[in-house]
C-alpha cells in the first residue's frame, strides 16, 4: 500500500511529465511531424563530440577500478573538484578550492544536500515566483516549508518588496535561478545587490543567517551579449548548485556540484553536513565515470546558437500572431500570456492543435504557458500556424 506520505505528491505530480507522457501518445497517433511538443526542457542539441571521446578516451587510460569504484570521498574526486574549482576561479574572479566544491547528481540532488544540509523541519524556504516546479516537493523533502514570493509581472525580475515582507524568524533560505526556467529571466546585478542588502539586513534582525541557494543549470544559455552574474560575490552566505545537464547536453548523466564557499557562516561544519547529506540521501558519491568526463570537458560547450534560432523564430513569430510573451535573455523557455484567463483550459484547447505547453500555475504563476523551444527548428516553423489557428478560435 503506498505510504499517506507520499499521496500529496502522487495528486500533485508534474503536469510537466504528464503533458510530456501527453506528446508520446499523440506522436504515435497522429505522427511525430504533426504534435508539436514544447513540454520538457531536454536538451535537443547534441553534446560535444569532446564528450564522447573522453569517454572512450578514459576507459582505455584510467584505472578500471578508480572511474569505476567508490570515492575516497563523497565530495567526489580531489583533482575534479579542484579543476572545477580553477575553472569557476578563472571566469568569475573567485578564489574557490578543491574544498569549497562537492560532486553532486545533477543540480536536483545538489539542492537537495543544500536543504538538508540548512534545514529542520517547520522552517522556511522563500522561491520567486515563476519557479521550477520541484522546489516545493524539495524543501518538503526535509520537513520545510516553500513560500512563494508573487510574480513581478511583466519583468519576473524578483519581487523584491514581497520577499521582504514575508521573511519572518522560520525562513532560512532562498531559492533563486537565473536564467529562469519557465520565463528566461536573467537576474540583473542590481537585484542581486538590493537582495543581498535585504538578506543581510533582515539576518541581522531575526538573529541567523538567510542563505542563497542558487541554482544554476542555464548558466551558460544566455543570449544577445547577456552577463549572468555570480552570486557569491554579492553575497557570502550563497551556496550555488550547478549541473551540466544543459551547458554539456547531459542530462541523462546526472553530474553537477556544489559550491559552499569559505565565507559562509559555520563553513566547516556546513561542508562536513553536505558530505554526510550526500550519502545518507542515497546518493554516496556523483557518478565516478562522468565526473572525470566533465574535467576533462571543463572548457566545451554546447551549440547555444541553435537554441537562439529557436528562441527569436518562437518569439518573433509568436508575437507577430498576437500573443504576449516576455522576451527571454537565456535558458531556452518562453513565457507567454495565456489568451484566456484560465491557463489550464488553455493547454487543454491547445491540444486540439497538437500543441503540448505547461501552464503556468504549475510555476506558481496562473495566467501564463511555459513554452520549451529546445527543439527541432522545423517544430517551431510548423507549429507557427496552429498557434495562429488557436488565438483565431480564441477571439472568434
Amino acid at each position: 500500500m503506498t505510504a499517506k506520505s507520499m499521496m500529496p505528491y502522487v495528486e500533485g505530480n508534474s503536469a510537466i511529465r504528464a503533458m510530456f507522457e501527453e506528446g508520446a501518445r499523440m506522436a504515435k497517433e497522429f505522427g511525430k511531424e504533426n504534435v508539436y511538443d514544447f513540454s520538457l526542457g531536454n536538451p535537443s542539441v547534441p553534446a560535444p563530440a569532446e564528450v564522447n571521446q573522453a569517454i572512450r578516451d578514459i576507459l582505455d587510460e584510467e584505472d578500471s577500478l578508480l572511474i569505476h569504484g567508490y570515492n575516497q570521498s563523497n565530495s567526489g574526486y580531489e583533482d575534479v573538484r579542484s579543476i572545477v574549482a580553477e575553472h569557476l576561479n578563472q571566469l568569475h574572479g573567485t578564489a574557490f578550492t578543491a574544498q569549497n566544491i562537492i560532486m553532486t547528481v545533477g543540480a536536483a540532488s545538489g539542492l537537495n544536500v543544500a536543504l538538508k544540509t540548512l534545514l529542520d523541519p517547520g522552517d522556511e524556504v522563500l522561491a520567486f515566483a515563476p519557479y521550477f516546479v520541484e522546489y516545493g516537493n524539495y524543501a518538503k523533502n526535509h520537513g520545510a516549508v516553500l513560500k512563494a514570493i508573487p510574480a513581478n509581472i511583466p519583468s519576473f525580475q524578483p519581487n523584491l518588496e514581497a520577499l521582504e515582507r514575508e521573511i519572518s524568524g522560520k525562513t532560512h533560505a532562498v531559492i533563486i535561478n537565473s536564467p529562469n526556467n519557465p520565463t528566461g529571466v536573467v537576474y540583473s546585478e542590481e537585484t542581486l545587490q538590493r537582495l543581498a542588502a535585504i538578506l543581510e539586513a533582515k539576518s541581522a534582525e531575526i538573529g541567523h543567517p538567510i542563505f542563497i541557494i542558487s541554482d544554476e543549470p542555464y548558466r551558460e544559455l544566455a543570449y544577445d551579449g547577456v552577463t549572468v552574474p555570480y552570486v557569491t560575490k554579492y553575497y557570502r552566505n550563497t551556496i550555488v548548485g550547478y549541473s551540466w545537464s544543459k551547458s554539456l547536453s547531459l542530462p541523462g548523466e546526472r553530474i553537477g556540484y556544489l559550491v559552499i564557499p569559505s565565507e559562509i557562516d559555520d563553513f566547516e561544519n556546513a561542508v562536513t553536513a553536505a558530505n554526510i547529506a550526500n550519502r545518507v540521501l542515497g546518493y554516496v558519491n556523483a557518478p565516478t565515470l562522468i565526473q572525470r568526463v566533465a574535467a576533462r570537458c571543463i572548457e566545451c560547450s554546447t551549440d547555444i546558437d541553435a537554441y537562439d534560432r529557436n528562441r527569436r523564430a518562437l518569439y518573433e513569430g509568436l508575437t507577430e500572431i498576437g500573443y504576449e510573451c516576455t522576451k527571454p535573455e537565456g535558458a531556452f523557455y518562453l513565457f507567454v500570456k495565456s489568451p484566456i484567463d484560465d491557463d489550464v483550459e488553455f493547454c487543454a484547447l491547445a491540444k486540439k492543435y497538437h500543441i503540448l505547453v505547461v501552464p503556468g500555475r504549475s510555476f506558481a504563476c496562473p495566467g501564463y504557458v511555459r513554452i520549451a523551444y529546445c527543439v527541432a527548428h522545423d517544430t517551431i516553423v510548423n507549429s507557427l500556424p496552429h498557434f495562429r489557428e488557436l488565438l483565431e478560435e480564441i477571439r472568434g
